[in-house]
């Protein structure tokens, strides 16, 4: 008896192979159905000519003349069907005739010596309907295999699998190290770490390990990169997919996609999937019956009909991201779903310094850099944001010809990931380059002379992004709350730039929109939300889908209010200002030579005495 022979083929070797032969089929039967919709036109440009091209070259006749013609032996053969009479001539020619009911004129062409033949009709509609229904099964057919084509081994039609992106083993492994300044979140997926490396430690003791997680911060803050890492932490397979990617035009393609990923996901448990923004399919869905979202709809009732299809032996655990957790339907938050939500915050100076150590191994630095410092100017940068700083230093070191990283190219960094890059190529007028100088040093005097205000980093009249000039202001530390006078400060700070137009030109642009906007928004926000008015502490928020429950006499009161703090921010900065004037002219001439001023600069030339 000879022993089993075993299968030494390399299981990727093998799956290469499969997927080439799959890709072969798949152009095959694409190719197939190409050619067939081909000849099917084929076949009826060919059917109409069939039946169209003798009665094009056909000749009609009154039957008198076709019997005189046969009669001067000009008539070669007659077919007669019915009372149709079809002659060809002795020239090839062929005519049509009718003969009234009844009419015999068998014998006539007989007599004059033209061969006869009676045609019943039978076999000619027989042969007609037969290529008929040849044709409309051809049609049906190729229309129902192309819409219900699975593709190969049975997956999902193209149009309705799943979008999702596989990484596993082949790639390099993201791990928990490579992730900074989310410690909280990492302690809490780290249980979703163990689950998936061993999880009968687990179900012995009769716990049940979290179907999804949830994890909600901020864009930028972390959170795919966190997913990834707690796949490469437990060595599972990651499936990733956006939610906008199950939403279609088409009703019932999201839901299909849908089963196709969890299908997948089994078919690799243990395994993560993350699906991003799931807010994009994961919305609220409303009482009404108006079928705009009803593919949305669907494609969010499978989605929780998988999630519950899980057991305990599936090992498959859904990871989600989202920046708005208030606009996700009730259903998909309950235990047994997403019943743990990870919150993921923008980092403090702790964070943000090991951020910065993780994405600055590997670039050369100057040694005298403090990344402490750098951390403490960066406040309210996202993970994102602080990886985008160092890496713009690197290039611009490399732009201009360095072989380590200074501090100019990293400060220049912070400013062009707050407001952009340099537009030094704009042509502004001299005219309104002092309007900018004047205008943003407004800003920064007022700023700086309001007590408990943040200090001012740097000054500049120079074109970024869509600003014509910018302020940069940064917090010394770390701030959670905001006090009702600081609010007031930074509304004052922001309106310093129209309060110097109008105080040193006597006229005023349209650069001071955004100040506008933004004062606007802390002031209705100081109303509305905060309790910060006589209106009293009461919410009179619109809710996000713009319903209310405000009145028409408390909206007039809110204006008011709102109009009120605006108004007062405006005296404060230019009263400021005006006692400030001989600064206010002495700072902005000098920003027109020199185009920036630092923070340092600034506090010397305005508390000189």
């Amino acid at each position: 008896m000879k022993p089993p022979q075993q299968n030494n083929r390399d299981p990727k070797s093998t799956q290469k192979a499969s997927r080439k032969y799959s890709r072969l089929i798949r152009y095959g039967v694409s190719a197939f159905f190409i050619l067939l919709g081909i000849g099917i036109l084929g076949f009826v440009a060919l059917r109409v000519g069939y039946f169209t091209a003798g009665r094009n070259s056909t000749v009609d006749k009154p039957v008198t003349d076709v019997l005189n013609m046969a009669d001067q032996h000009k008539i070669k053969t007659v077919s007669i069907s019915g009372n149709q009479i079809l002659a060809t001539g002795t020239n090839g020619q062929k005519y049509r005739a009718f003969k009234e009911d009844g009419q015999t004129v068998t014998d006539i062409f007989r007599h004059d010596g033209v061969s006869v033949t009676i045609d019943s009709g039978q076999s000619d509609q027989l042969s007609q309907a037969l290529i008929d229904l040849v044709l409309i099964v051809l049609v049906v057919g190729s229309i129902y295999f192309i819409m219900r084509r699975s593709g190969i081994g049975g997956h999902a039609a193209p149009f309705a699998r799943s979008k999702a992106r596989r990484f596993n083993e082949s790639r390099p492994s993201i791990l928990f190290n490579d992730v900074a300044g989310v410690e909280e979140a990492k302690m809490e997926l780290e249980e979703i770490v163990d689950f998936l490396k061993q999880p009968s430690r687990f179900t012995e003791m009769g716990a049940r390990i979290p179907k999804g997680v949830l994890l909600v911060g901020a864009p930028g803050t972390g959170k795919t990169l966190i997913s990834r890492a707690v796949a490469g932490e437990a060595g599972v397979p990651f499936f990733s997919v956006s939610g906008s990617e199950f939403v279609e035009m088409f009703v019932g393609v999201g839901a299909a996609r849908v089963r196709d990923l969890f299908k997948e996901a089994k078919e690799h448990a243990p395994c993560i999937v993350f699906i991003d923004e799931i807010d994009a399919v994961g919305r609220q869905r409303n009482n009404g019956n108006a079928g705009g979202n009803d593919e949305r709809e669907q494609t969010l009732n499978q989605l929780l009909v998988e999630m519950d299809g899980f057991d305990r032996q599936t090992n498959v655990v859904v990871i989600a991201a989202t920046n708005r957790p208030d606009v996700l339907d009730s259903a998909l938050l309950r235990p047994g779903r997403f019943d743990r939500q990870v919150m993921l915050d923008k980092p403090d100076i702790r964070g943000r310094l090991a951020i910065l150590e993780v994405h600055a191994k590997g670039k050369p630095i100057e040694s005298d850099i403090a990344l402490h410092e750098l951390a403490r100017q960066t406040a309210g940068f996202s993970g994102a944001d602080l990886a985008n700083l160092l890496n713009e230093a690197a290039l611009l070191a490399a732009r201009r010809s360095k072989s380590l990283i200074s501090m100019p190219e990293l400060e220049e960094s912070i400013l062009r990931v707050m407001a952009g890059p340099e537009r030094k190529s704009r042509v502004i007028t001299e005219a309104e380059k002092s309007i900018i100088a004047y205008h943003e040093v407004g800003h920064a005097i007022v700023m700086r002379s309001m007590p408990g205000t943040d200090p001012v980093r740097k000054v500049q009249a120079i074109a970024r992004g869509m600003a014509l000039g910018i302020t940069v202001q940064s917090p010394a530390e770390d701030r959670y709350l905001m006090r009702r006078s600081e609010l007031l400060a930074k509304m004052a700070g922001a309106m310093g730039g129209r309060a110097a137009e109008e105080l040193i030109f006597g006229d005023i642009t349209t650069g001071a929109s955004q100040d506008f906007e933004y004062v606007t928004n802390i002031a209705r926000r100081m109303v509305c939300e905060f309790g910060m008015s006589p209106l009293g502490n009461v919410a009179l928020k619109v809710e996000p889908d713009g319903s209310t429950s405000i009145g028409p006499e408390t909206a007039a009161k809110i204006d008011r209010e709102v109009s009120f703090l605006v108004e007062q921010a405006y005296t404060t900065a230019i009263n400021i200002l005006r006692e400030r004037k001989d600064k206010l002219i002495a700072i902005s001439e000098h920003l027109i030579q020199v185009e920036t001023i630092d923070g340092t600069e600034l506090d010397a030339m305005l508390f000189a005495a």
